[in-house]
Order: structure tokens, then C-alpha cells, then sequence
């Protein structure tokens, strides 16, 4: 159970990073209510977690201590938000990825709040200076940054306005580690944070390499999964470079520092991700991959899975 000052978290917004947050906070034996500004679609999140829930625990996959059952007892739906908030101790915004839709809610949310609770968002990659910016008292606002699906894997980026607390940046870790979670602090803002700054850059260079005609969708796709994946999933990129020479890191500059500069000289350009290279690209994967529903649900559930699997090798 809870051993924060309040077991109660509210969650503003169901759509599919809400409803992860949802049962993240659940296991955890938090009570959590889940708010959403379109009448009757947080009660329909409700629904969509306690299925999610009986998937989870039928493949063994449940997280926490309590069951199902126990869980749902904790979760309720509203469509008032001043319900919706009351009594909470954390607020956790998961509303559509839109910087004015982010400002106004936490503009509204705080006209409803204490003084002494936290303001938390998901936003991927918006900078705490501009989602907060309509905020009083930006001293108790953070981002916790969560990757899809939360549920199944446990990093949270925790991005500090520059005027936020440290004790609210130290207690929002806690929080992430009682709950499982892998939380990682950014000492400051920068566009795009850690994570999708480095996914970007991967996807740069694989987009790169299969429209100049290097390599297939298919191959590039299993260059991680077969390979540096299968390597970063257990250890990260410093450590990496660290392990591959005799001597450690600088062993590793010394026999690598050209080679890397030299490779790194020749990528191209950001890729507009758009136009006859999109379409291209976006028809070898369908043809891997068919786009309909059926497909992508099947394939999203597989990945799950498997990701839960793995964070469970890890422990």
C-alpha cells in the first residue's frame, strides 16, 4: 500500500497513456480517479482497464500485490473535475500532446489544489517552461515522462521546471520507484528530453539508411532487435563502451575515436519523413506488417508481452 502522505492520485485524461498511468498507480494500491473533459469517457476507461487488467493477470503479467478485483475497488471515474481532485496528494496529466490543451488544464487543475500538491505531465517531449507557464506556483510542477506502454516498461523521465522544488523532483522519484517504475532525473530542460532525443536519432539514421537504398525495413528493424538491442536492454550506452575495450572507456576512445568521428562526419540530414520516401517507406513495412486493426492489435499485444517478460528477466 501507499506510504506517501496520501494514497489518493488523480489522473486528468483517459486515452491510452491515462489508462497505463491508471493501473501503474492501481498496483501500487493507490486509489486513483481518472477524469477526462468529454462526458461518459472516463467511465469507458474504466471499463477498458478492468479488461486490461483480467489480460494481464491471465498471462501471469499482474503487477503489485493486490488482485484485480482489489484494484478496480481503488479506481473510480469522473466527468467533474473538482471531483476528480479532491483530496489527491499527485496529479498526473495524460491529455492529448497539445501545448495550449496542456496549459489551460493545468491553469483550471490548480484553481482546485492545495498549495502543497504536485503537478505532474506526460508530455514526450514539450518543455516543463512552456506546459507550465500558466501555473501560479510553479515551484510543485514536474514532468514525468513515461514510455509507451508505462505498464510494461518502467522508465519515467522526471524533467524539472527551472523554478521546481527539489524536494517535489525527490519526492515524485520515490513515488516512481515505490511503484516499480525506473525513474532517471534530467538535471535541466531540453527539447525532446533524454529518451525521444536518442530514439530520434536512431530513427534518423535507420530512415536514412533504407531510403538512400543501404538496407531493407525488415534488416534495419532487426539491427535492433537482434543486435544493439539485445545489448541496450540489459546495459545502457556508456557502460556499453565502457565493457568493449581491455581497459575501459579510454581504451575504447583511443582505438574507436577516429572511426566514430569519421562515420559520424557522413550522416545526412534530418529526414523530412515525408512525400514519395514516406510513401515508400510506409509500403515495405505494411507489406511486412499490414496496417489494419486486426494486425497492429495482435502485434501491440505480442510486443506487451514480451516487454513485460523482459522486465521481469531483469529483476
Amino acid at each position: 500500500m501507499s506510504t506517501s502522505k496520501g494514497n489518493i492520485i488523480s489522473v486528468i485524461g483517459s486515452g491510452l497513456i491515462g489508462r497505463s498511468w491508471a493501473m501503474v498507480f492501481l498496483s501500487g494500491g493507490f486509489r486513483v480517479k481518472i477524469y477526462d473533459s468529454q462526458p461518459g469517457q472516463a467511465a469507458s476507461a474504466t471499463q477498458e482497464i478492468r479488461k486490461q487488467l483480467k489480460e494481464v493477470e491471465q498471462a501471469q503479467m499482474l503487477r503489485g500485490n493486490l488482485s484485480v478485483e482489489d484494484q478496480l475497488v481503488l479506481l473510480s471515474s469522473h466527468d467533474d473535475l473538482s471531483q476528480a481532485l479532491e483530496g489527491a496528494f499527485f496529479v498526473q496529466e495524460s491529455v492529448y500532446e497539445d501545448l495550449e490543451t496542456k496549459r489551460s488544464v493545468f491553469q483550471e487543475v490548480e484553481c482546485h489544489m492545495g498549495e502543497s500538491v504536485v503537478l505532474s505531465s506526460s508530455t514526450s517531449c514539450l518543455l516543463p517552461s512552456n506546459v507550465f507557464s500558466k501555473v501560479q506556483n510553479r515551484k510543485r510542477c514536474i514532468v514525468s515522462h513515461p514510455v509507451n506502454p508505462p505498464y510494461y516498461v518502467r522508465l519515467v523521465e522526471l524533467v524539472p521546471h527551472p523554478e521546481t522544488e527539489a524536494a517535489v523532483v525527490d519526492s515524485t522519484h520515490a513515488l516512481m520507484t515505490q511503484l516499480g517504475q525506473a525513474p532517471v532525473r534530467l538535471r535541466k530542460e531540453i527539447d525532446g528530453f533524454a529518451l525521444n532525443r536518442m530514439q530520434y536519432a536512431i530513427i534518423a539514421e535507420s530512415w536514412r539508411l533504407v531510403a538512400e537504398g543501404v538496407i531493407s525495413v525488415q534488416d534495419i528493424d532487426l539491427v535492433m532487435s537482434e543486435g544493439l538491442g539485445m545489448r541496450y536492454a540489459f546495459i545502457g550506452p556508456m557502460e556499453t563502451i565502457h565493457l568493449n575495450a581491455p581497459e575501459g572507456l579510454e581504451d575504447y576512445l583511443k582505438r574507436y575515436r577516429e572511426g566514430m568521428k569519421r562515420v559520424l562526419s557522413s550522416f545526412g540530414p534530418v529526414p523530412e519523413f515525408s512525400g514519395e520516401e514516406a510513401k515508400s517507406i510506409n509500403q515495405e513495412i505494411c507489406d511486412l506488417i499490414p496496417s489494419d486493426h486486426h494486425h497492429l492489435s495482435a502485434r501491440r499485444q505480442r510486443r506487451d508481452h514480451l516487454l513485460m517478460g523482459l522486465a521481469k528477466l531483469k529483476k
